[in-house]
């Protein structure tokens, strides 16, 4: 059972403050449009959406960089996005939530990644998907480690978000840790299928169940299988910790040299599992950051995790509620 004094839990609380992430990896907006069906088209026999509203949220590594700020600290988005109306929109959630554009490299010849959800007497009735997964061409790969480069300095972690869209290609992935690694800079990955293997020698690397299984050809049925995946992962990737989260099952985690460590998941009643990944991410990052070791970080994200897990929706963590919550849960 692993608990946090609650002097130490404020001192973390208080070590968030401006801490500075890069947040590198695959930039989304979430279009939503909602509103009601009352007839059928006589067009074609498919519903006519009346929409009564329409926004637009952070998606993917973007929703990332939402958390850090919302954990109070600073971070700074580096990914891309295209020449385009939803590109626009994007830069213009930015700005809105003042967070750096700095990062942010605008491709004429790339979509900007969009998800457009419609949602119909509060169903989802489908999902319109606009992105390239080609690889970002050699040119703007050297811009987005050139800013990376730029701004090392000051960063405090690098976090590599991985969709899969394109923008963490193999060539990529190896400039970026081995700056952060000659930087001595903290470096945290949360990976999808692809060039799973290329994230050697980072800090942590945190897949979750069905990533782990769909790589490595297995299923996980039991805590023996649990313990088999998380030891090949760390010793093939040569990784400082791997934590891998298990869904209702909570997370594992695993350290060169030590005992591996379990924690329940701390949803009380699950309603979304929605942004999940990315608040683990972010609070891990953030609580290492913060002076937390492995443990105390994990302890925090599955708390964290848990809270986001009982809200409807993409929503971010915020730190007043998560400090609130785990100091109470630590008195119990």
């Amino acid at each position: 059972m692993i608990k946090i004094e609650k002097k130490k839990l404020l001192e973390l609380k208080n070590n968030f403050k401006d801490k500075k992430i890069a947040v590198v990896g695959d930039m989304m907006l979430d279009s939503y449009f909602w509103g009601d069906v009352k007839r059928i088209s006589p067009e074609a026999p498919v519903p006519v959406l009346e929409v009564e509203n329409e926004f637009y949220r952070f998606g993917g590594a973007a929703n990332v960089a939402l958390n850090i700020q919302k954990l109070n600290g600073i971070p700074l988005p580096i990914g891309v996005i295209g020449y385009d109306n939803h590109g626009t929109i994007f830069s213009s959630l930015l700005k809105d939530a003042s967070i750096d554009k700095d990062g942010i490299v605008v491709d004429e010849k790339r979509p900007t990644t969009t998800k457009t959800r419609v949602i119909a007497d509060n169903h989802h009735v489908v999902r319109i998907d606009q992105e390239s997964k080609e690889y970002l061409t050699k040119k703007v790969q050297n811009k987005l480690i050139k800013l990376l480069e730029s701004k090392i300095n000051k960063l405090d972690a690098i976090i590599l978000q991985d969709y899969n869209k394109g923008v963490l290609t193999p060539d990529l992935i190896d400039r970026i840790i081995t700056l952060a690694n000659k930087n001595n800079i903290l470096i945290t990955v949360d990976p999808k299928f692809n060039n799973f293997f290329k994230y050697k020698n980072v800090t942590v690397f945190k897949p979750n169940r069905k990533e782990a299984e769909d790589v490595l050809g297995i299923k996980i049925k039991n805590g023996k299988d649990i313990t088999k995946v998380g030891n090949k992962l760390l010793k093939e990737l040569n990784a400082e910790n791997i934590l891998l989260t298990l869904g209702e099952e909570g997370i594992a985690v695993f350290q060169k040299e030590e005992d591996e460590k379990r924690m329940p998941t701390k949803a009380r009643k699950v309603a979304d599992v929605s942004g999940a990944g990315d608040t683990v991410i972010s609070t891990l990052t953030m609580a290492l950051t913060a002076g937390a070791n492995i443990l105390e970080a994990s302890y925090l994200a599955n708390y964290a995790a848990g809270i986001v897990c009982e809200e409807v929706g993409i929503v971010p963590i915020e730190i007043n509620k998560l400090f609130n919550i785990t100091i109470n849960g630590n008195d119990k």
